[in-house]
Order: C-alpha cells, then sequence, then structure tokens
C-alpha cells in the first residue's frame, strides 16, 4: 500500500483523488502543491493524442509526457517527474477505466527518451518517454547487491550524483538499482555503526560484516531508489519502525528532518 491506495483497487478520481490532494483536474500528470506526490493518470484514451504507454519485458512502464503539440518541453509535470527524485516526490500510477482509476503501483523514474512520436494532430515531434519501475522492486533489488567501495568521499559523491535529475544523468550508463545503491551505500557509510536517530550502535552486523542499518527517506511515505542524501538517515528497525508506526511517528520524522540539517551541512 501507498500512500493509502491499495494496487488492483479501483478508486474515484475527484473523490479519492482531487479530494485529497486537489491537484490539476484534468491532464494525465496532476502535481498537487501541498503534498509530497505526483499522481499519473494511463489509458487507452491517450492513443488520441499520441501517447502509447506500455509495459516493456524488462519491467520498466514506458509513460509519455504531457503535450499534445509539437515537441514536448521539459516544464511542469514533464520536469516533475524527472525531477522527482531530488524533490523528494513520490510518484503513483493509476490506469483510466470506464468506471474509476485502478492504481497500479508507486513508481521511480529510472530516466527518459527523446523519441519520435505523432501528436494530436498526427505531426512527427519529440516526446518524452519516462522509464518507471515500480518502487518495490528496485528496492528488493537493492538489498542484496554489496557495496562497491568503502570510501566515504567516493560514496558521498556518487549518492548526489544519483540525486540529480538532468537529461545527462539520464542517458549515461547509470540505472535506478545503481542509483538507489549509491545512496543507500553511502547513508550507512556516513552513520559509521551508528543510528543516526538514536546514536545507538546497530543492533547486529549483516553478513557481509557491514552495520545493520535502514535508509530511511524523510521526506517521502516509502523508502527506497534515488533520492537526495540531506533528506534520507540510517536508523535502527526500532527507530524506523517508530517513524513509520509509531503513535509520534509524524513527529518524530520532523525531528529527524532537524537533525539531518547537522549531519549533512548543504
Amino acid at each position: 500500500m501507498s500512500w493509502g491506495f491499495e494496487r488492483g483497487r479501483i478508486y474515484n478520481r475527484r473523490a479519492d483523488i482531487h479530494g485529497r490532494f486537489n491537484g490539476q483536474q484534468r491532464g494525465g500528470i496532476v502535481t498537487p502543491a501541498e503534498h509530497g506526490v505526483i499522481i499519473i493518470f494511463t489509458g487507452e484514451e491517450g492513443e488520441v493524442h499520441g501517447y502509447s504507454d506500455r509495459w516493456r519485458d524488462d519491467g520498466v512502464f514506458e509513460y509519455f509526457g504531457e503535450g499534445q503539440l509539437g515537441d514536448m518541453v521539459m516544464q511542469k509535470g514533464n520536469r516533475a517527474i524527472a525531477e522527482h527524485a531530488a524533490q523528494g516526490k513520490s510518484i503513483l500510477l493509476f490506469k483510466i477505466l470506464p468506471k474509476g482509476v485502478e492504481f497500479e503501483d508507486e513508481m521511480i523514474c529510472e530516466g527518459y527518451q527523446t523519441r519520435r512520436a505523432p501528436d494530436r494532430a498526427g505531426n512527427m515531434r519529440d516526446a518524452f518517454v519516462f522509464e518507471l519501475r515500480p518502487i518495490d522492486n528496485v528496492t528488493t533489488v537493492v538489498d542484496g547487491i554489496p557495496p562497491t567501495t568503502d570510501n566515504l568521499e567516493e560514496l558521498r559523491k556518487r549518492a548526489f550524483a544519483a540525486a540529480v535529475a538532468t537529461p545527462a544523468k539520464y542517458t549515461s550508463t547509470a540505472s535506478v538499482f545503481e542509483r538507489s545503491r549509491d545512496v543507500r551505500d553511502y547513508v550507512v557509510a556516513r552513520a559509521k555503526g551508528d543510528c543516526e536517530g538514536c546514536q545507538q550502535p546497530a543492533p547486529f552486523l549483516r553478513v557481509n560484516g557491514i552495520p545493520y542499518l535502514e535508509p530511511h527517506h524523510i521526506r517521502r511515505l516509502s523508502d527506497g531508489g534515488p533520492d537526495d542524501p540531506r533528506f534520507v538517515i540510517a536508523l535502527c528497525p526500532n527507530c524506523h519502525r517508530r517513524v513509520h508506526s509509531g503513535a509520534d511517528g509524524k513527529g518524530y520524522n520532523a525531528r529527524l528532518l532537524s537533525t539531518m540539517k547537522a549531519i549533512e551541512v548543504s
């Protein structure tokens, strides 16, 4: 469950989404100003405007950006998707059905392509095609990948590079798995074996000898994936559960945000 939405369940767009988050009532990309979420819609009606969204065999969902006529521009909804990791925003994918919208999954943007495709008038233009992966798939894979170096400065450099959302980054060979790993490795190494929440030693070591700490994404409801390291903190399992399940979870998360200002100075 992501942001209270269940995979496969059908919701009413106006009541369940806009009634909760506000945001644009029309269009395929909704960017609520007061919430850390980007809501995107896919469906057959998009094909009328030249959008050909699809699932690939490698688990990637190709999602066409917004812009019905002429070349697409990297602004508004398109920019929001491309920069969601650096901005700490979650992407929620819904499929438009005859009666309602079905929640597909929470997604992470791995990158994007610029592809020649027809616009609403049938004229060929440059279109952005975002490559999205379900966040759970990314987290599961990354958990099994060991660090490639123990040099803290090198890890920090990689982590901050992973959070930068630019076309050059997306056209590089770095995958969302590598970018997610880079953030995780740096945050855990930065903690030097102690929980950055309670300052107590990690409860045990992993099989590879690294202290067991869990990266927590302070600005997002779900953990995992690329993010700005200034907003990711290494927590022991107890502190991590406190954030997500404790009665004072929201307040504790706010205190962790303050703690991070001293840990990771801008």
